[in-house]
């Protein structure tokens, strides 16, 4: 147990979303991923087992491992973002399974936000979709650079060379426009299993990788932690030791970009003072440097009045500080826009009151074009300008994922009612 504790706690992580259109197999994808790498409990495969025959299957449906909800069960379709996690020898993974329908394109927008790499489901006999196309372009939108083609049902083609080419290529026409890092291709079968997790003996025609071959070698997104340092402060503690003069202030938070280390010249914001970092400290003790992701306590050589929502950064690349900027939001409220309701923007640890000031035009995924709009229904992708009550310190999205990103919230509801990328 110890062993693969320590196994699973030095293990790389990596986020990965998949989508597809309806009925392209892709919780039969995911259950097999998570069964084939013994990543479920035998209690698990039991009930399932169970459902299965209720329903009259003679053999295990997979997908009812990914389809948490007793609700979606009973539908048969999946209708919100399940997470699930599982790890192998060589890496630890946390699968975001979307729903395909256009209706949920908010939900697509919530998985895909943090994952790495996407997975393009696609039924062989198919081809490229409508729902694929906007699949691909949302991922695109949302910063993800490299593409996994699960082109599946290879079985219902009597596993056919031929067929994988002409649907791989079809769909290179169509992405490659797009400027993805990475496009890779496997042909599978979820069902049976070939090409997934094991090979299979089905085509021998195929000399790369499993898709689970290709999951524990695909690039990490390493740019966030090449990104200028951006550290939005949660929390400050003052103290004060019994042999010291001065009161001391730490300063909690998390390192969402880049890297720091003691001695480094930053810039606190909005103030825009400049001191240097003196320490850095986590729960095993003080450290050289921190890097993206980790929560840290940074002590700096200059007293300054420093409170929540302000950011640490590096001096010689700070962030924008600004009241209004452009932006891309995906609404997520049942009801459309109001503009007289009381809105709130959470950016970082800094929360504003902010209003829409102006509709610039809603995206249309589908066609890939802009369309003019004087109103924002659900699901509806809109580029807009965005006042700020107090200024923020930001990057745009496509730099900076972390501090490129906010959501806006109903002040009285407390409900999440869009999500935002600095444009």
């Amino acid at each position: 147990m110890d062993q693969t504790l320590n196994m699973e706690q030095h293990t790389e992580l990596l986020r990965f979303i998949t989508c597809g259109s309806v009925d392209d197999g892709k919780s039969t994808l995911i259950g097999r991923l998570l069964y084939d790498s013994k990543a479920i409990f035998e209690d698990q495969m039991a009930a399932i087992t169970a459902t299965s025959q209720r329903r009259g299957m003679s053999e295990a449906d997979l997908a009812l491992l990914t389809d948490g909800l007793q609700a979606e069960r009973e539908q048969g379709i999946t209708i919100d973002v399940a997470y699930r996690y599982f790890s192998t020898p060589k890496r630890r993974f946390i699968i975001a399974d979307t729903p395909g329908h256009e209706q949920y394109t908010r939900n697509m927008v919530t998985g895909a936000s943090t994952a790495d790499v996407a997975i393009i489901l696609m039924d062989v006999r198919k081809g490229v979709l409508p729902q694929t196309r906007r699949h691909t372009h949302i991922v695109r939108l949302l910063g993800i650079r490299q593409i996994v083609l699960a082109i599946n049902k290879m079985d219902l083609v009597d596993f056919d060379e031929t067929a994988f080419n002409e649907v791989y290529q079809s769909f290179l026409n169509f992405a490659n426009p797009l400027g993805f890092d990475d496009i890779i291709a496997v042909p599978m079968s979820a069902l049976q299993g070939d090409m997934v997790v094991d090979r299979g003996q089905s085509m021998p025609w195929y000399t790369g990788n499993t898709l689970i071959e290709v999951l524990e070698t695909v690039k990490v997104d390493e740019n966030i932690q090449h990104a200028p340092f951006r550290f939005p402060v949660q929390l400050v503690n003052r103290v004060r030791n019994s042999d010291e003069l001065h009161e001391r202030r730490l300063y909690l938070g998390r390192v969402e970009s880049g890297q720091v280390s003691v001695g480094d010249n930053v810039v606190v914001l909005p103030a825009g003072e400049s001191t240097r970092i003196a320490s850095i400290d986590t729960f095993d003790g003080a450290i050289d440097t921190a890097i993206a992701g980790q929560s840290v306590t940074i002590t700096l050589e200059k007293q300054i009045d420093i409170s929540r929502g302000d950011m640490i950064a590096a001096e010689d690349n700070p962030p924008h500080t600004d009241k209004a900027f452009s932006a891309l939001i995906c609404w997520f409220s049942n009801a459309g826009l109001d503009i007289n309701k009381r809105l709130l923007l959470r950016h970082g640890t800094q929360t504003v009151a902010t209003k829409i000031a102006a509709l610039e035009y809603k995206l249309d995924i589908n066609q890939s074009i802009h369309v003019p709009t004087e109103k924002i229904a659900m699901n509806d992708i809109v580029k807009v300008m965005i006042r700020v009550q107090q200024p923020i310190n930001m990057d745009r999205y496509e730099n900076n994922r972390p501090n490129g990103s906010f959501i806006i919230i109903d002040e009285l509801s407390n409900d999440t009612v869009a999500a935002g990328m600095i444009a």
